[in-house]
Parts: structure tokens; C-alpha cells; sequence
């Protein structure tokens, strides 16, 4: 489990193909010290093992689906990516229980800058929207943070700017592929309601 708390930015020092999958090696001497293999880390979001440590790089085995559904697929050497090592089971939650696991990719719209109030907006496929709610949390490349305003596909969040210095949101630009996971709280609400058939029937009465 994570907690969306971006603990280093690393750089991708290689990405080598390996048949179905892909060797994916990262300079991040931040946290490599404290990295045993077969630890878990979030990289933009998604739960990689750690295959090999060596000096200051990190390496991770990608498999074809994970490289296809998420944004990894996407990443070039030299490319910066969001780092977090697993939560601590005494450590605090900061920020919102994050799986690693990568719901939908979504598109950046726009990152919109008004003197301090930045804001990032996102398009997504409509079921994933329909898991969030305004105020709600959600996981953007592996950065916890605040929905200002959901549409039917797609959504907007204020970063401040320590979010901007210490991720790499601040890099992204328009048409860029991004991670999303929804908040597995209202997942499992949203379950527990298809089973009773209590959202047709919402759905339905609109």
C-alpha cells in the first residue's frame, strides 16, 4: 500500500526489452540505499518489484500488460518519474490509501497557471469519472491529491507549489498520458451498490 506522498523524482537511466517485458532501470539514489530486492515501489503510481539494486539505480521488470495499460509504456531514458516506497505499517497516512494499481490512463487537458492557483485538468474515459467526486481523492501518476471539479470524462485538480517542486507534474504537458487511480473507498462503495442494483436505479431515475 501507498499513500501518494512522492517521495523522490527519479530519472530513467534505461529501458531494455526483454521479450514480453521490459527491464526498467531508474537513477534514484534517494531511496536506493533502503531498497531490499522484491520491495514494492510506485513508479507514477504503479506497483513495480525491484529486481536489482546497484549503487544509485534501481531496476524493475515490466510485463507487456502492465507497459500497455499504463503510462510506463510511454516513458523514454532520460524520462523523470514519481517514486514511492511502501507505507510503513507504523507510518502515517498523509495522504489517501493508494494501491498501485493503475485504474484507467487518462489525457492531460491543461495545466493552467493564475498567479499561485495552478490547476490540472485531465480527460478520462466516463466510467472512470463516474468514480470520483468532488473533494474526493485521487491518485495522478502516483501524487494524492484534491478533486476541484468532475465532469461526465474528466476532472480538475489544484496543485500548490510544493507539489510542483517535488513531483513531476510540473513537466507535463498537454496530450501527455498520465495514471489514475480512484480512490478504492468509493470503488468498493460503488460495488457494494451494482450488487444491490441501487446505482441502475439511480442511473435510471435521472
Amino acid at each position: 500500500m501507498f499513500t501518494g506522498i512522492v517521495e523522490t523524482v527519479g530519472r530513467v537511466a534505461a529501458i531494455e526489452p526483454q521479450g514480453e517485458k521490459a527491464r526498467l532501470v531508474l537513477e534514484a539514489p534517494a531511496i536506493t540505499g533502503a531498497l531490499p530486492i522484491g520491495a514494492s515501489v510506485a513508479v507514477n503510481g504503479a506497483c513495480l518489484t525491484v529486481v536489482a539494486v546497484d549503487g544509485g539505480r534501481v531496476a524493475f521488470e515490466a510485463v507487456r500488460e502492465t507497459l500497455g495499460r499504463t503510462s510506463l509504456g510511454d516513458l523514454r531514458t532520460g524520462s523523470r518519474v514519481n517514486l514511492e516506497r511502501a507505507m510503513r505499517a507504523d507510518g502515517r497516512l498523509d495522504g489517501h490509501i493508494v494501491q498501485g494499481h493503475v485504474d484507467a490512463t487518462g489525457r492531460l487537458r491543461a495545466l493552467e497557471r493564475r498567479g499561485d492557483d495552478v490547476r490540472l485538468f485531465v480527460d478520462c474515459d466516463a466510467a472512470f469519472a463516474e468514480l470520483l467526486v468532488p473533494k474526493g481523492s485521487i491518485a495522478v501518476d502516483g501524487v494524492s491529491l484534491t478533486l476541484v471539479g468532475v465532469e461526465r470524462a474528466g476532472f480538475d485538480v489544484a496543485l500548490i507549489p510544493h507539489t510542483l517542486a517535488a513531483t513531476n507534474l510540473a513537466e507535463r504537458r498537454p496530450g501527455d498520458r498520465v495514471n489514475l487511480e480512484a480512490d478504492v473507498l468509493g470503488k468498493y462503495v460503488r460495488r457494494y451498490l451494482e450488487r444491490i442494483g441501487a446505482v441502475g436505479a439511480v442511473e435510471g431515475a435521472g
